[in-house]
């Protein structure tokens, strides 16, 4: 299993596309914000427009961009000829996999595909908290983001029919899209935080590899540089820099991600949890699972079964 892969598997992101946008200009589209753990995202199907985010202003948005907000940022969308002004916004009455909500403004038209990611325990999820407060991926001219390309294109005519289970192969469709999504952006960002400057360290994959494969081992700093093939001093001062954490916090991080992964899964029992994932001492596990995530593994498991009880069914 690769390395995102693993990280993606460790902390699970829940995925919704819950809107189609089509507007004429002028426009402009307000989005308040969301509350934590909540990042919506927006796929600027055809088109163009700008984009206010934080204290960023006048971004510009190509067709095939694809915009995210991991801290729920609110953030304002607009036309580029827009006066400043939004018009009226009414939903469509027709018959399609998505909502359609469109204007009155007759300039040129942009469609965009609007929905959420949503991440499980968002104070905890270090995967969520390595993203930064706008992740913008350009698909336009890249001849290796083709397979994303194809999938925004794909989400666009499924949202504009009501064939036949069009919905449930939506909510399918966009399972796929923030994997692609982070590969895109990992490859095309100048530079990426926390676990995601691991990713792009070539040196330093094999020892972050052997961490989410052997979370269970008590990994040692020479054992890790070793397979890097690299100095213990230098692997040391790579992995602190990219990773602003050294490789003991990132192994228990991951430690804990596997073991809340357990939790969720299954009944297995506390002490067998704790073996798994490296840790001899149920009491010690306890200590380090709680100061994790703000709760004990027994705790942390009923108030995952209560949320999945209240869930919409």
């Amino acid at each position: 299993m690769g390395v995102l892969s693993h990280l993606l598997t460790l902390y699970p992101v829940r995925t919704a596309l819950d809107i189609r946008c089509q507007f004429g200009a002028p426009w402009v589209l307000e989005h308040p914000g969301s509350g934590a753990g909540s990042a919506p995202y927006h796929l600027i199907a055809r088109g163009r427009g700008r984009l206010e985010v934080g204290g960023r202003k006048d971004i510009q948005l190509e067709e095939g961009d694809i915009i995210l907000f991991p801290t729920g940022a609110p953030h304002r969308l607009y036309a580029e000829e827009s006066d400043g002004t939004s018009g009226s916004y009414q939903q469509s009455d027709e018959q399609s996999a998505l909502p359609l909500l469109f204007n009155d403004g007759s300039g040129p038209v942009t469609d965009i595909l609007c929905g959420q990611f949503e991440f499980g325990q968002s104070t905890h999820n270090a995967l969520l908290t390595a993203l930064p407060e706008l992740v913008h991926v350009r698909t336009a001219d890249r001849h290796d983001f083709s397979t994303l390309r194809s999938l925004i294109q794909m989400l666009r005519q499924e949202a504009e029919t009501s064939r036949p289970g069009g919905r449930a192969l939506l909510s399918q469709l966009a399972s796929a899209l923030f994997t692609l999504v982070m590969r895109a952006w990992v490859e095309q960002a100048p530079s990426t935080p926390g676990l995601f400057a691991l990713l792009a360290e070539p040196r330093l994959q094999p020892a972050l590899r052997a961490m989410l494969a052997e979370p269970e081992r008590p990994w040692q700093l020479a054992e890790l540089a070793d397979l890097c093939h690299i100095s213990r001093a230098t692997f040391a001062r790579l992995f602190q820099r990219a990773a602003q954490a050294s490789p003991a916090q990132v192994l228990t991080q991951t430690r804990m991600a596997r073991a809340a992964a357990l939790l969720r899964e299954g009944r297995l029992p506390v002490g067998q949890i704790a073996e798994m994932v490296g840790y001899q001492s149920e009491a010690a596990f306890n200590r380090v699972f709680k100061r994790s995530y703000g709760a004990g593994p027994g705790a942390y498991r009923r108030s995952v079964v209560a949320d999945t009880a209240r869930a919409p069914s």
